[in-house]
């Protein structure tokens, strides 16, 4: 069972300046609900047990409202003292190699569904069959440069398939199919030795999907299709649909009730 979950926070938001100079981006509202809430939500009820913040000296109102929000958390703050990607911010909370498999949440990627994304993605990956498994959704072509892109058969929704290979960031031209990764994964802790040793990537950064390309050459790396709506809510746009949505979703069982 996958007991612990870490949450890298310590981005700068810069696609929602100047609102990001102000308010961290995760605790930017979907409506009324702070973004940081459905991905500590969509954890506490997976069974996490232990929450692990990657944080940055310059957005302390994260710890502040974690400690007041959620006091009864198993929590834990750890600083990116330097903004060097998702990979590099994974790396910083490697003291909880012991743990056993992990998870990585990104609370930019708010997903609405029956049921958590992440319990999805435990129930599979508890069979034992692979080391990493990466959250996956169909994207159209156009927008594949925004995403990691995965060299594999494409599942049904609730499904997972073993995949070839994982390019970050592609031109439509170079993309291996339309089948993008998100913001949830389950690591082995064995990607903390690749981190260690990859090098910078796309922007020079220490990317996390080239940590889990090199990878698949040894071990077995899967995508799952999740059930559910995803929303990118690191950009306005991104907000204004998921407030929507949850909008939507609040009247639909008012008057479910009422009738």
């Amino acid at each position: 069972m996958i007991r612990t979950a870490v949450f890298p926070v310590a981005g700068r938001g810069t696609r929602l300046q100047p609102a990001t100079h102000a308010v961290a981006k995760e605790l930017l509202p979907v409506l009324d609900t702070p973004v940081l809430d459905f991905a500590i939500a969509e954890a506490r009820d997976t069974g996490i047990e232990r929450f692990v913040f990657v944080t940055s000296d310059e957005k302390p109102e994260i710890e502040a409202y974690v400690q007041s929000r959620f006091p009864e958390l198993s929590a834990e703050f750890i600083p990116q003292e330097e903004p060097k990607g998702l990979g590099h911010a994974v790396f910083t909370a490697n003291r909880i190699a012991d743990d056993g498999p992990f998870a990585v949440v990104l609370p930019d990627d708010v997903i609405f569904g029956a049921s958590p994304v992440l319990a999805q993605m435990a129930r599979v990956y508890d069979k034992g069959f692979a080391h990493h498994m990466i959250a996956a959704m169909e994207v159209r072509p156009d927008t594949v440069g925004a995403y990691g892109i995965l060299d594999a058969d494409i599942p049904a929704k609730g499904r997972h398939t073993m995949i070839e290979g994982l390019v970050e960031k592609p031109g439509p031209e170079e993309a291996p199919s339309n089948l993008a990764a998100v913001g949830r994964y389950i690591l082995h802790p064995t990607i903390f030795e690749t981190l260690l040793t990859v090098g910078p990537g796309r922007g020079d950064e220490i990317q996390l999907t080239d940590a889990i390309a090199r990878d698949i050459q040894r071990m077995g790396v899967a995508a799952f299709r999740f059930d559910g709506v995803r929303f990118d809510c690191g950009q306005p746009d991104g907000l204004l649909e998921a407030g929507s949505a949850l909008q939507d979703a609040r009247e639909m069982t008012q008057k479910g009730a009422v009738a």
